[in-house]
């Protein structure tokens, strides 16, 4: 029984972190942030600041961000949406 309650519990938290979209990432938590491809502590931190500034509109204003270019805010936009998208199969 244990067992299950766990299980339920990682999947609703992976559920969380990889069905991720824009919405969500103006929400997501430091954590959550850091399990999308190019995203480390300093990053979600950077994330973090700017978005408590301004909601992002689009994948293209992470560009705000101190070290997040136009490759890199693309990198993210496809890994969320690429994780999103094996979520609803």
């Amino acid at each position: 029984m244990f067992k299950k309650i766990i299980l339920g519990s990682l999947v609703c938290f992976c559920t969380s972190i990889f069905g991720m979209s824009l919405s969500d990432l103006n929400q997501a938590s430091k954590e959550e942030l850091m399990a999308i491809k190019g995203i480390g502590e300093v990053k979600a931190d950077a994330i973090i600041d700017e978005r408590s500034k301004e909601k992002f509109k689009s994948f293209d204003d992470l560009q705000r961000v101190k070290g997040i270019g136009p490759r890199t805010a693309e990198n993210i936009q496809n890994d969320v949406k690429s994780k999103s998208a094996e979520d609803e199969e």
